[in-house]
This record gives structure tokens, sequence and C-alpha cells, in this order.
């Protein structure tokens, strides 16, 4: 049966009369560990490509495998009830991986150390900070506005829930199935997809990545007339898969700010300066010198970065009467529902009030006080102003258009420029306030994500009949254990990707008082092997005689090294010429442009203008310009593949679209059975598989160095696939294969 998101008759699937198994201990085990998996993956792809997509599904499919793999070695029936619990403490790691990324790599990126006390601080207290300030909002939000905020992925995932429910939900829910019926078989065959998905993304990456059986990325440089123009894809599954998720119209329109980029502003850049016997600022080199990634990275970046922070402050705008609306709907609805409900009913028992309110004002105390936050008074209470404003925001927004439409970092966006602004006016400028104002957006950010995921799980629960308040225990939990994980990964994903670039090869003459620097630090990962000194640490902030960043410092006060982060570090290559893979975390950088453009007032305003002026023009052409904008600033390499997996949908989706089975049907309930289909489970295997491993092999890359440096001279001296001249087009024979795999498991069959 097609999915319904407009039901005659709205009732939980399990009645509030109704006592099942909910949140037991390994439910909850599940759902944390789960989150875990997927928070890292997120956090991958958030680094990478700037956005991540929602885990839910994917969660609560794996926890009704699982359960049904542990009754039949001997273990007790899971219920639905449990599978909710699991699937929303499994949920909140991808929305704190997304608030994380977005933000923490901007204080690297600023120069300060990513220090591991300050990354699990942020997480902790926004994602807390977040769940805590929706639960008043539930009633407004999830039951009385039913039928006006549908929660696509809530209302999607529940379904999911209720199609494999066991034969204890069922008879609890008075539903009467046959044993071996359609529902179970079809409950069977979404996770054979899923894991299979799954396991294909693991051995696809360390195929290409660890044994390099071909190249991970394919690239075209063209030539007169289009001199420095190219065209590359990243081929790999989790950028394919995400794609797929997001559908063709988002895919297509961020792959075109990539083209504007790569085949536009760069080629244009490089005919006009070609010709010129002077550097233009930003940029240090002549541009008839430069590559095209010189290009992008001195003049495009900006230009991207503004089109960005533009597009995503037009987004906000356009949700004002949205924000108000919200705004005015969860003030009247906290403390409504004691008199109109009966409140002894399971269904309807949230955390009380009063703790809500203590936890939201013990975890500002703690935000005030943490020493590495580097926080004051005023910035807490901008925390507390704009944690509920755009935690509201964010619930009811994912209630209208779901989690891959909310515009979470927009609300970082205004959240950094009032608070810079405000700085500003109180005379905070300089690198002391940068941590300050970064850590109030940051804790924001992170809220309104956890927000957002929180309500689409409190939906989920209402429609299969869940208790809230075990809901809100199992999430506080999932996103209290995602959050002490993923800064670690953070860290280790950084240091994987650093290179250690001697100091005379880019700041030759530069020297510093080595007495007055306290802070010492040794060489880490692959190039510690051949330099175990120790040295003192220098954050150099302007960039006379050479580039800004931290340095490792000899006795004499002679520059050892530049410290080049694997986060938007900008040299690829170590000393003995193996290659490093860099994180771009485009809305990081776009993070730290707007705090040291108004507390520094160190940004090149003429191209930042440039970019806002592209999504003015988009704007007023009628197409929304922050999906474009995200385009402009991010690698093509990134986003072809993106375009690719939205191809792919679009492909499934006209064919799935003519079956009987979806005839008469409304866009809005084609969308729902779209995304819900085989092909975006094996899309999501895709995401998590490939992106697990790309951490994995992240992480381990200082161990297996000499492992990873035999194959890659191997490979280039044997292997056709990844060296030579055909190597870019055979690469893309293997992943051809998992294409077309996905488009052959994202048809279905028609039925009567």
């Amino acid at each position: 049966m097609p999915y319904d998101p407009h039901p005659p008759a709205v009732k939980p699937y399990i009645p509030a009369s109704s006592r099942l198994p909910e949140l037991t201990w390994r439910a909850l085990i599940m759902g944390t560990v789960l989150g875990m998996i997927f928070g890292a993956s997120s956090l991958y792809l958030v680094l990478k490509v700037g956005l991540t997509v929602s885990a839910s599904i994917p969660v609560a499919v794996i926890a009704i495998t699982l359960f049904g793999l542990a009754k039949k070695a001997g273990g007790r029936e899971s219920t639905i009830l449990e599978n909710s619990i699991t699937q929303t403490a499994g949920s909140a790691g991808e929305s704190l991986a997304f608030g994380l990324g977005v933000t923490m790599p901007a204080i690297m990126i600023l120069g300060f150390d990513l220090e591991i006390s300050r990354v699990m601080l942020v997480g902790v207290l926004g994602g807390l900070l977040g769940i805590l300030m929706m639960i008043p909002m539930r009633r407004t939000m999830i039951v009385d506005q039913h039928r006006e905020l549908k929660y696509p992925e809530g209302t999607a995932c529940a379904e999911v829930l209720k199609a494999a429910a066991t034969e204890t939900s069922r008879e609890a829910a008075g539903e009467v199935r046959a044993a071996g019926s359609d529902e179970a078989k079809a409950a069977r065959q979404r996770a054979f997809i899923i894991f299979g998905g799954f396991g294909l993304g693991l051995l696809y990456k360390v195929l290409n990545i660890s044994l390099k059986l071909w190249k991970d990325t394919v690239n075209f440089v063209f030539d007169a007339p289009l001199k420095a123009g190219s065209a590359g894809a990243e081929i790999s599954p989790e950028l394919l898969g995400v794609g797929y998720i997001i559908g063709p119209r988002i895919a297509m329109i961020m792959a075109g700010g990539g083209v504007l980029s790569y085949l536009l502003l760069i080629p244009m850049i490089k005919f006009f300066g070609d010709s010129l016997t002077v550097p233009v600022a930003p940029g240090t080199m002549l541009i008839r010198d430069m590559s095209p990634d010189d290009v992008r990275s001195a003049y495009v970046l900006y230009i991207g970065a503004g089109a960005v922070a533009a597009g995503g402050l037009i987004s906000l705008v356009r949700s004002l009467p949205t924000i108000w609306n919200g705004l005015k709907g969860g003030l009247a609805g906290i403390g409504k529902g004691a008199a109109d409900v009966d409140m002894s009913l399971r269904t309807e028992q949230d955390i009380p009030l009063k703790w809500v309110v203590i936890g939201c004002l013990g975890i500002i105390a703690a935000i005030t006080f943490a020493t590495p936050l580097h926080m004051n008074l005023l910035g807490a209470l901008l925390i507390l102003v704009f944690g509920f404003l755009f935690s509201t925001v964010s619930s009811r927004l994912t209630g209208e258009v779901g989690s891959s439409s909310n515009p979470i970092s927009g609300m970082a966006v205004a959240t950094l420029l009032f608070t810079c602004l405000i700085f500003l006016l109180m005379g905070w400028t300089g690198g002391r306030y940068y941590v300050t104002a970064l850590s109030v957006g940051a804790i924001v950010c992170i809220a309104a994500s956890n927000a957002g995921t929180t309500s689409q799980d409190l939906k989920t629960g209402w429609l299969v009949g869940s208790t809230p308040r075990l809901q809100q225990y199992a999430i506080l939990a999932g996103a209290f254990a995602s959050a002490l994980i993923l800064g670690p990964i953070l860290l280790k994903l950084n240091d994987a990707g650093t290179v250690y670039v001697p100091a005379a090869q880019v700041a030759p003459h530069v020297t510093t008082d080595a007495t007055t620097l306290t802070q010492t630090a040794q060489l880490q990962g692959p190039q510690a092997a051949s330099d175990g000194a120790t040295y003192k640490v220098w954050q150099k902030t302007d960039t006379v005689g050479g580039p800004a960043g931290k340095y490792l410092v000899r006795a004499d006060g002679t520059l050892a090294y530049l410290v080049d982060p694997g986060i938007n570090g900008q040299f690829h290559t170590r000393p003995d010429g193996s290659e490093v893979k860099k994180y771009d975390a485009p809305k990081a950088v776009l993070m730290s442009y707007i705090i040291k453009g108004i507390l520094d007032h160190q940004l090149p305003w003429t191209l930042v203008l440039f970019g806002v002026m592209i999504a003015v023009v988009l704007e007023m052409a009628g197409v929304q310009s922050l999906a474009f904008t995200v385009g402009v600033y991010l690698p093509l390499v990134s986003t072809l593949p993106i375009a690719v997996g939205g191809v792919i949908r679009w492909l499934v989706d006209r064919r799935n679209n003519t079956l009987p089975q979806y005839q008469g049907l409304s866009e809005d309930e084609l969308q729902a059975a779209g995304d819900r289909s085989s092909g975006t489970l094996l899309a999501s295997g895709y995401i998590a598989g490939g992106a697990l491993a790309g951490i994995i092999i992240a992480i381990t890359a200082g161990v297996l160095t000499d492992f990873d440096n035999r194959m890659a001279k191997w490979a280039e001296a044997m292997n056709p696939f990844f060296a030579g001249a055909s190597s870019d087009l055979l690469s893309l024979i293997p992943y051809a294969a998992i294409c077309v795999l996905l488009f052959v498991v994202g048809r279905e069959k028609a039925t009567k």
C-alpha cells in the first residue's frame, strides 16, 4: 500500500492503554552505538561537502534487522516501541555531526588549536540544550498541528517501523497479519538492501583507497579556448548516495554552482589575468603562474563564501513569517495540555517542565564558566536567546520542509553576524574574542540542528504510540554519547591530513622570539618518524614574510615547520611526495570569514560582494540560491558525483511513477514513496559504508604508512586503472557498476 501522509483517522499504532517493553537497555545501547556510527559518517560528509542526510530510516531498518537476528539466536522478540527508542537514540549523532562540522573547524582556520575539551563541551552542551528547548513545544507542533506540520522523514520512518512490526506489537495494535506475509518479506528485503549497500560501500572504498585498484578522483583540465577550465568527480559511493537521497533538483543546482566556478569564473580570471605582471590581492603570485586550484584558493573561495552567506541569510529572511508563527505557537504551547488532555495517559507524558527549566539553566551556567569556551556572561545570554529562537524555528521548519531543506547553517550565520556586530559595538575585537563568538554560533547551531531532529523523532513516536518522556530520555542519552565520540574523530581526521611544511619553503626569512613561547609540540603522524624533536609553538597572525598559521619554532627562534591542517589545509603533498587527502569544510570556512571580517576587518570585500550578487541574481530569477551558492564554494569534484546520484534518482522515480500503484497520487505522496524506496535504502548503505571506511582509512593512515606507500608505488608502476593515459576513463568502470546497481535496485515491480 502506498504511503498516505494524511490518514483519515490519526491515532497511535499502539494504543495508550497498551504496555509493551520500550526503554530497555538493549534498545538504548543499540541506538547509542548506531548513533555514533552514523554520526561519524555524517561528520565525514559535512567536512567534505557541507551537508548530511537523515539517518532515521537507516537506523530504524538496522535496528529491526539486528533485533530479528537476536530473536533467531534465542533472544526475546522486540517491540515496535523498542525499535522506536533505538531509532530515536540513533538519530542524534547525525544532527550533532552537522553542527560540529559546520562550526568547530573554523577555530583551527582562525589559527587556534582544535582542543578536544572545547569540541566535546560544545557538542554536549549544544546537543542537550536543543533537545530540552524543544520538549515544551511537543504538543503544539507534533499533536495540535499534525496536519499542518507533516515532518516528512519522521512520518516515513513511522511507516517503516509499522511495516516491520513484530507479532507482539501487531497484537497490541489489534492488527492481524498472516505468517510469511508480504509485509514480513518486504521488511527482510529492506534489511538485506541496506546492509548490502553498507558492505558494498565499505568494500569499494577499501579497494579504491587502501589497495589503489583504481583512482578515487577523475579530472579533466581543458586548454584554449576554455583555458584553465576543468571538470572532475570523486567517484565514491557516499557522494553518489547523497545525490540519490537529496534528489535531482537540489543535486543538479549544487553541481550548477560548481560549473559556474570551474568552467566560468576560474577560466575568466585566467583569461583577464594572464597578461598581468604583478600579483592581484589577495593572491600572492602571478595569475599566469597559477593552476586552476590556485585561482580557486586565491579568489573563487571568497566569492563562494559571499554567495553562501547571502544565500543562507536570504533563506532565513524568507522564513521570517514561519519563524514568527513558530515562536508564537511554541510559546503558546508551553504548559498547555494539562487542562485539555488526560496527562495520565502514557502517550501524553513528557519530561516535567520544571526539570527542563533546571536543565537549561544548568547548561547555561556550564557554558558561562567552562574555561575552554572563553565565554562571558553576554555570550551566554546570546546563546539563551538565539538558542530558544532558532530551536523553535528549526523544529517548525523541519515539520514543513524536512531536515534536508532546513537552513540550519543560515541560522548559524545569522547568529554569528549579530554576535560579532554586538562585540564590535562593545569594542571586543581581535583574536581573543574569536573563540567566544564562534562558541556562541556553534552551540546555537548544534541546538537548532538537534531540536529539528528531536521533532522528527517525536513525530515518529507519536504515530507509533511511543511514550514521549522515554523518547526524550533516549535522545538525551544518544546525543551525549555521540558528542563524546565525535570530538576525537574530528581531531583524528584533521591530524591524519596534517602536513608539516618546511618553513624554508613558505617563510624563509621569518624569525620570532622563542623565549616568549610557552607551548611545545612534536610532529604527529607519518612525518614524526623522520623528526622526533620538540619545538615551540607560534601562532602567526599576519601574512608578512609568509602565510599566517601555526608554526613549530626552534630554540634559536628560526621557523622549522608550518603546520598545515587536514581540514581546509592548502598543501596536499608531504615532503616525501606522498599525497594527502584534505577536507574543505566549506561552511566552517564561511564562519571563519564572518568572524575575521567583522572583528578584524580582514576580508577582500570586493570578492565577497561578487558572491553576494550571484545569490541576489538567482533570487531575482526565481531560483532559491542556497544550494547553488554552496556549489559555487565546493570543488566540482564533490558536487558532480552528487549530481550523478540525483540523475539516477530522477530516472528511477520517472519509471516508478508510471506503475499502477502510484497512479493518482499527489506530488507530495510520490516524493514520500520515493524517500522510503529500496533505492533510498541502498543509497543510505552506500553513504554509511563509504564514509565509515573513509574515516577508518584516514585514522589509520599514520599506522599503515609503509603499506600505503608500497601500494601507491605498485599502482603507479603496474596498474593502468591508477596511472597512465587512460586511468581516468578506466576508473569509471567500477563506479559505473555501483551506479547501475543503484538504478536496478531502485526500480520497483508493478503491484495490483
